[in-house]
């Protein structure tokens, strides 16, 4: 992460704590005005991770058997 991300992602966090309301009209704005960044499917996400977690789980469960 560049160093204006990392600027710019501590002045959010600083907003967030200490002017909430502001922070939720800027974040808003900010999705009205680019909805791309904002777009992800969780939903898929969480289910590519558990289906890698079983696998895991399989994996340390022969381990363990030999």
């Amino acid at each position: 992460m560049s160093n204006l991300d990392e600027s710019i992602g501590k002045l959010l966090l600083d907003l967030q704590k200490d002017d909430p309301d502001s922070f939720k009209k800027l974040m808003k704005k900010a999705q009205e005005e680019n909805p791309d960044l904002f777009e992800t499917d969780i939903d898929s996400e969480n289910e590519e991770i558990e289906k890698y977690n079983l696998e895991i789980d399989e994996y340390n469960k022969k381990i363990d058997e030999e």
